[in-house]
């Protein structure tokens, strides 16, 4: 399953977000894999994407970062996944 993670880091919290990142590199626990990791030039707020089978990683790894950042986390599908639930929806509907 894949996950989009959205955080905002407290102003307050900067630069010790960037002390945790630099000393651990942000890397999460075992069977969690990051697809990728974006953050917003200019401001706190970044974007990532994971994959695992096992949501219980995903919150490992939030509650690894929730005391310095302000996380979301959203579970998310790929087009080739969503394209025969659009399908089936779409032959159910009345025309």
């Amino acid at each position: 399953m894949l996950y989009i993670i959205h955080w905002t880091i407290d102003t307050e919290n900067r630069n010790a977000a960037m002390v945790r990142f630099n000393q651990t590199g942000g890397v999460p626990p075992a069977g969690l894999k990051i697809l990728g990791r974006w953050h917003v030039v200019g401001s706190t707020q970044g974007f990532g994407v994971v994959e695992t089978d096992n949501v219980n990683l995903v919150y490992q790894m939030v509650l690894e970062w929730s005391d310095l950042m302000n996380v979301q986390v959203y579970p998310a599908v790929t087009d080739e996944q969503l394209a025969p639930l659009l399908k089936a929806a779409v032959n159910r509907m009345s025309v």
